[in-house]
Parts: C-alpha cells; sequence; structure tokens
C-alpha cells in the first residue's frame, strides 16, 4: 500500500479526500516503545471517508502534536486493509500501535 506526504493531524481533514482509504497516524517528535521495538507509528485505520476521520481524530486529540497521511488510490475495501497493516505490526511489533503514555516514549 502506498501513501501520501505526511500533514498535521490538525489540518489534514482539510487536505484528504472524503473518499475511501487508510489512515496512518504517527508521533511528531520521540518513539513509543513496543515489545520488540520502538516505533513513531500509533494509529492506523480504515474509514469510507478519510477526511472524516481525520476530523473526528483531530477533534479527539486537539492537543497532539501528530502526524497523519493517507493511502493513494482506489481502495475498495479500507477496514481490511487497515486490519492487515495492524497485523503487520503486530508481528513485527509484538503489539498493535497504541496512543503512548509517558512510561511509552523513548528517545530517537
Amino acid at each position: 500500500m502506498r501513501f501520501g506526504p505526511w500533514h498535521p493531524l490538525s489540518t489534514a481533514a482539510e487536505l484528504l479526500p472524503a473518499a475511501p482509504g487508510v489512515l496512518q497516524v504517527r508521533l511528531r517528535e520521540g518513539l513509543v516503545r513496543y515489545p520488540r521495538g520502538k516505533s513513531a507509528m500509533i494509529h492506523y485505520a480504515g474509514a469510507a471517508d478519510l477526511s472524516r476521520l481525520a476530523a473526528s481524530l483531530a477533534a479527539s486529540h486537539p492537543a497532539a502534536p501528530w502526524l497523519c497521511r493517507a493511502s493513494v488510490g482506489p481502495c475498495a475495501e479500507p477496514m481490511l486493509a487497515a486490519a492487515r497493516l495492524l497485523a503487520e505490526f503486530d508481528e513485527r511489533f509484538g503489539a498493535c500501535p497504541k496512543i503512548p503514555g509517558p512510561e511509552d516514549m523513548v528517545e530517537r
């Protein structure tokens, strides 16, 4: 799956299409400690409307300095595509992406 450029979550809804796809969310700075490594990724989700999903996440986390990007090209089954990415992440890092607490953070 290909993804487009990173955007601040706070403005992503204005830039992303109202189309089906997968949204990937990462920390702007720092890494999250997972059982088998570190990653800046904290969320994957599929949606019928990427713009609406980004707006909802931004409203739920208004002060979060996160970046997000959307899949590029047709995505007939966005929830299934997101589930595959989550399974791959879990296999590689030993857990699904999560919104970290201070205890989960590590320096780059």
